[in-house]
């Protein structure tokens, strides 16, 4: 029997409200600290070699070539506001559609919005006061907490996630209750992420926000790593009550180490059996030019929206969810 109301939203008309007013409040925010707001395609020709991210593919049927091109849908606008940067935009922000071909759950949508912004001339630690101070806004926090990433381990796993051997590594993930990931797993990074996103996300955060400093090197993904310690990349999480809601960094400058990321991402593709991505060169040219010194943040706005709203799954936030899109 058909479902004669699945044409209807999934959120309420007071949750589409509120987020249409937030929304006016972000960009108030940005506007009183003279931040640019910009838009940028969410087409484009090359996507992230992340091995965790899989992007949505289309074709394109040029009518000037026989042979169709195949575009991916953005993942991050990330890529293309650094090349913005590159040209001299200055600091600029954006509230735009992502899409990831991943799962569709409590907090996941394929399509959901995000709110990226980069601020020159800010180092992690000024962006994450800056992110404390849009969610003190619209959320009305408490001052932001900054835990570490090694402190957070030995707090909640009681080992040091920075100096652990892989075996010592699968001891303590079997030790946790993950034997027989940790028997199989031989990547430190995929238990690490286990064990964080299992035991630590869930206790952090539940009195106020909470910034994960000092990653891996191992884990930087686009950071710089600390000089004073290379095992850290200068990159954060910020978490509240247990939702995940920005990833930053102090961003990488150097293009030749940032195409050897890439590389790097594509041969640990072509190991998991994951076909390998087309990389970016036109973002590579553009960091050839030189990217400013700058840091920058990707915030997931309609997990804001759920703590705004104190909304149990996302897609309470959001006209339609993927079912009845």
């Amino acid at each position: 029997m058909a479902d004669f109301d699945a044409w209807q939203p999934t959120a309420s008309m007071d949750s589409l409200r509120t987020r249409a007013q937030v929304m006016a409040q972000v960009r108030g925010f940005f506007a009183l600290r003279n931040v640019l707001e910009v838009e940028t395609p969410m087409l484009s020709q090359a996507s992230v070699t992340d091995v965790n991210l899989r992007a949505f593919e289309t074709r394109f049927s040029h009518p000037q070539s026989s042979q169709e091109q195949v575009l991916y849908l953005q993942t991050s606008p990330e890529f293309a506001m650094k090349r913005l940067l590159c040209a001299g935009s200055g600091s600029i922000y954006q509230l735009s559609k992502a899409f990831r071909n991943e799962e569709a759950g409590r907090f996941h949508n394929p399509e959901f919005t995000m709110l990226e912004w980069y601020r020159v001339g800010f180092d992690h630690w000024q962006l994450i006061d800056e992110v404390d101070a849009l969610l003190q806004e619209v959320l009305d926090t408490p001052p932001l907490e900054i835990v570490t990433y090694q402190q957070a381990f030995i707090r909640y796993c009681d080992f040091d996630p920075l100096d652990i051997s892989l075996a010592h590594l699968q001891q303590q993930t079997s030790r946790l209750g993950f034997n027989d990931i940790a028997q199989s797993e031989t990547n430190k990074d995929v238990l690490l992420q286990l064990l964080c996103c299992e035991l630590i996300e869930p206790q952090l955060s539940q009195e106020r926000p909470v910034a994960l400093v000092n990653f891996p090197a191992s884990q930087a993904a686009l950071a710089k790593l600390e000089p004073e310690d290379p095992r850290i990349a200068r990159r954060f999480e910020v978490y509240y009550k247990g939702i995940e809601l920005a990833n930053g960094y102090h961003e990488l400058g150097d293009p030749q180490e940032q195409l050897t990321r890439f590389e790097n991402d594509n041969l640990l593709r072509q190991s998991k059996g994951l076909p390998t991505i087309t990389i970016d060169n036109l973002f590579i040219q553009a960091m050839h030019q030189g990217l400013p010194d700058c840091a920058g943040v990707a915030l997931g706005f309609d997990r804001l929206m759920m703590l705004k709203r104190q909304s149990s799954r996302i897609e309470q936030t959001m006209s339609f969810f993927i079912d009845n899109a």
